[in-house]
């Protein structure tokens, strides 16, 4: 959690690896209303990583992340994006598939209980 309220979501889940260089650029020319629908949503700060094998990590901020999910799981483009992008996995999309991972570690948050800690003494 961040001072501010908000809750980093990191999350991951496999698109197909030959699809990649295509997935990634179709991802540098999402449609303004899928933009302005992910900020109206609660969606702060979110990227989207890939690696050779297929597998992404996807990386958002929200003062209520299940809220955000929820909101734009209920939008006319989410639907119209994920079915355009259907092709590029398994059966099921991200949506359906991703896998939430847990944070154990972030530089600032330690180092400014180090600091608080250390102005106590």
């Amino acid at each position: 959690m961040h001072d501010d309220g908000k809750r980093r979501v990191m999350f991951q889940f496999r698109v197909h690896p030959d699809r990649l260089e295509e997935y990634g650029r179709r991802h540098g020319e999402v449609w303004p209303e899928m933009l302005r629908a992910l900020r109206d949503a609660g969606w702060e700060n979110y990227s989207i990583f890939t690696s050779p094998d297929g597998q992404v990590v996807g990386y958002f901020e929200s003062d209520d992340p299940d809220a955000a999910r929820a909101r734009m799981g209920l939008t006319e483009v989410n639907a119209r994006w994920q079915a355009e992008m259907a092709e590029f996995f398994d059966g099921d999309g991200p949506d359906e598939t991703m896998t939430e991972l847990t944070q154990v570690f972030h530089l600032e948050s330690q180092l400014a209980a180090a600091d608080a800690a250390e102005n106590q003494d």
